[in-house]
Protein backbone atom coordinates (compact mmCIF):
# COMPACT_ATOMS: atom_id res chain seq x y z
CA UNK A 1 0.00 0.00 0.00
CA UNK A 2 2.77 2.22 0.68
CA UNK A 3 4.45 1.70 -2.14
CA UNK A 4 0.70 2.27 -4.18
CA UNK A 5 0.86 6.04 -2.30
CA UNK A 6 4.17 7.12 -3.17
CA UNK A 7 4.12 5.91 -6.48
CA UNK A 8 0.64 8.23 -6.84
CA UNK A 9 2.27 11.03 -5.02
CA UNK A 10 5.47 10.77 -7.66
CA UNK A 11 2.90 10.88 -10.85
CA UNK A 12 1.07 14.34 -9.40
CA UNK A 13 4.11 15.75 -8.89
CA UNK A 14 5.84 14.30 -11.95
CA UNK A 15 2.79 15.74 -13.82
CA UNK A 16 2.97 19.66 -11.79
CA UNK A 17 7.14 19.87 -12.05
CA UNK A 18 9.75 19.19 -14.75
CA UNK A 19 11.57 15.82 -15.35
CA UNK A 20 14.53 16.86 -13.35
CA UNK A 21 12.68 16.52 -10.02
CA UNK A 22 10.55 13.70 -10.66
CA UNK A 23 13.49 11.49 -9.07
CA UNK A 24 13.90 13.56 -6.25
CA UNK A 25 9.97 13.77 -5.14
CA UNK A 26 9.41 10.38 -5.92
CA UNK A 27 12.14 9.37 -3.91
CA UNK A 28 11.08 11.91 -1.09
CA UNK A 29 7.96 10.26 -1.19
CA UNK A 30 8.77 6.96 -1.04
CA UNK A 31 11.22 7.74 1.88
CA UNK A 32 7.99 9.25 3.94
CA UNK A 33 5.99 6.70 3.31
CA UNK A 34 8.57 3.80 4.12
CA UNK A 35 9.77 5.39 7.43
CA UNK A 36 6.38 6.06 8.39
CA UNK A 37 5.17 2.30 8.08
CA UNK A 38 8.32 1.18 9.07
CA UNK A 39 9.24 3.27 12.09
CA UNK A 40 12.44 3.38 11.15
CA UNK A 41 14.15 6.53 9.74
CA UNK A 42 16.93 4.59 8.02
CA UNK A 43 15.07 1.76 6.08
CA UNK A 44 13.00 5.12 4.95
CA UNK A 45 15.89 6.58 3.41
CA UNK A 46 17.71 3.45 1.68
CA UNK A 47 13.99 2.99 0.13
CA UNK A 48 14.06 7.10 -0.97
CA UNK A 49 17.50 6.70 -2.07
CA UNK A 50 16.70 4.16 -4.38
CA UNK A 51 13.92 4.79 -5.40
CA UNK A 52 15.37 8.09 -6.56
CA UNK A 53 18.45 6.45 -8.50
CA UNK A 54 15.94 4.26 -10.16
CA UNK A 55 13.42 7.30 -10.83
CA UNK A 56 16.50 9.29 -12.41
CA UNK A 57 17.88 6.71 -14.73
CA UNK A 58 14.50 5.64 -16.29
CA UNK A 59 13.72 8.93 -16.59
CA UNK A 60 17.30 9.71 -18.37
CA UNK A 61 16.52 6.43 -20.30
CA UNK A 62 13.14 7.49 -21.66
CA UNK A 63 14.12 11.11 -22.82
CA UNK A 64 17.94 9.33 -24.32
CA UNK A 65 15.17 7.00 -26.52
CA UNK A 66 13.14 9.99 -27.52
CA UNK A 67 16.11 12.04 -28.64
CA UNK A 68 17.13 9.25 -30.47
CA UNK A 69 14.25 9.29 -32.17
CA UNK A 70 14.69 12.58 -33.16
CA UNK A 71 18.31 11.77 -34.40
CA UNK A 72 17.08 9.05 -36.51
CA UNK A 73 14.20 10.76 -38.02
CA UNK A 74 16.78 13.70 -38.88
CA UNK A 75 19.46 11.86 -40.25
CA UNK A 76 17.53 9.58 -42.64
CA UNK A 77 16.46 13.26 -43.98
CA UNK A 78 19.59 14.76 -44.40
CA UNK A 79 20.51 11.39 -46.35
CA UNK A 80 18.00 11.28 -48.77
CA UNK A 81 18.90 15.19 -49.54
CA UNK A 82 21.36 15.95 -52.21
CA UNK A 83 23.72 19.25 -51.09
CA UNK A 84 22.37 22.27 -50.73
CA UNK A 85 18.57 20.14 -50.64
CA UNK A 86 16.52 21.08 -47.72
CA UNK A 87 13.11 19.04 -46.05
CA UNK A 88 11.59 18.97 -43.32
CA UNK A 89 11.31 16.67 -40.43
CA UNK A 90 8.91 16.39 -38.14
CA UNK A 91 8.14 13.75 -35.04
CA UNK A 92 5.33 12.96 -32.75
CA UNK A 93 5.88 10.43 -30.10
CA UNK A 94 2.86 8.67 -28.14
CA UNK A 95 3.56 10.70 -24.99
CA UNK A 96 3.09 14.54 -26.03
CA UNK A 97 6.99 14.77 -24.92
CA UNK A 98 10.54 15.81 -26.90
CA UNK A 99 8.15 16.17 -30.21
CA UNK A 100 9.75 18.52 -32.76
CA UNK A 101 9.95 20.22 -36.25
CA UNK A 102 11.80 22.04 -38.47
CA UNK A 103 13.90 21.87 -41.31
CA UNK A 104 17.29 19.72 -42.36
CA UNK A 105 19.57 21.46 -44.92
CA UNK A 106 22.83 19.22 -46.53
CA UNK A 107 25.63 21.74 -46.75
CA UNK A 108 28.48 19.42 -47.51
CA UNK A 109 28.85 15.30 -48.80
CA UNK A 110 32.09 13.29 -48.15
CA UNK A 111 33.36 9.81 -48.55
CA UNK A 112 35.81 7.41 -47.09
CA UNK A 113 36.83 3.59 -47.53
CA UNK A 114 34.65 3.68 -44.22
CA UNK A 115 31.25 5.32 -45.29
CA UNK A 116 29.64 7.85 -47.46
CA UNK A 117 28.66 11.25 -44.81
CA UNK A 118 26.85 14.32 -45.15
CA UNK A 119 27.01 17.35 -42.87
CA UNK A 120 23.80 19.27 -42.59
CA UNK A 121 22.32 22.21 -40.89
CA UNK A 122 19.19 21.47 -39.25
CA UNK A 123 16.59 23.67 -37.01
CA UNK A 124 14.32 22.97 -34.54
CA UNK A 125 11.45 25.18 -34.16
CA UNK A 126 9.72 25.91 -30.57
CA UNK A 127 6.33 25.40 -31.40
CA UNK A 128 3.94 25.40 -33.98
CA UNK A 129 2.76 29.13 -34.85
CA UNK A 130 4.66 30.70 -38.34
CA UNK A 131 6.05 32.72 -35.86
CA UNK A 132 7.79 30.36 -33.26
CA UNK A 133 11.22 30.57 -32.44
CA UNK A 134 13.84 28.44 -34.41
CA UNK A 135 17.45 27.39 -33.42
CA UNK A 136 19.91 25.82 -36.03
CA UNK A 137 22.46 22.99 -35.17
CA UNK A 138 24.82 21.88 -37.29
CA UNK A 139 25.78 17.55 -37.42
CA UNK A 140 27.00 15.10 -39.38
CA UNK A 141 24.86 11.73 -40.54
CA UNK A 142 27.00 8.69 -42.42
CA UNK A 143 25.49 5.77 -44.09
CA UNK A 144 26.83 2.30 -42.64
CA UNK A 145 25.92 -0.44 -44.78
CA UNK A 146 22.11 -0.16 -44.15
CA UNK A 147 21.01 2.94 -43.19
CA UNK A 148 21.42 6.64 -42.11
CA UNK A 149 22.87 7.38 -38.85
CA UNK A 150 23.67 10.28 -36.77
CA UNK A 151 27.38 10.38 -36.64
CA UNK A 152 28.36 13.77 -34.50
CA UNK A 153 28.27 14.35 -30.66
CA UNK A 154 29.75 17.82 -30.05
CA UNK A 155 27.97 20.00 -32.15
CA UNK A 156 24.44 18.30 -31.04
CA UNK A 157 25.45 18.66 -27.29
CA UNK A 158 24.03 22.63 -27.28
CA UNK A 159 20.63 20.72 -28.35
CA UNK A 160 19.95 17.19 -26.63
CA UNK A 161 22.57 17.95 -23.86
CA UNK A 162 25.02 15.07 -22.47
CA UNK A 163 21.97 12.21 -23.25
CA UNK A 164 22.93 11.19 -26.58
Amino acid sequence: MAYFLAAICGCVVAVTSGCSSIGAASGAVAAVASGTFTANPAVGLGVGITVQAATDEAVNRFVKNMHADQQKLIAETAGRLPVDGSATWKIKHFLPVENGHGQVRVTREFSSVLASCKEFAFSVQDGDTPAAPEQWFTATACFDQSAWKWASAEPAVTRWGSLQ
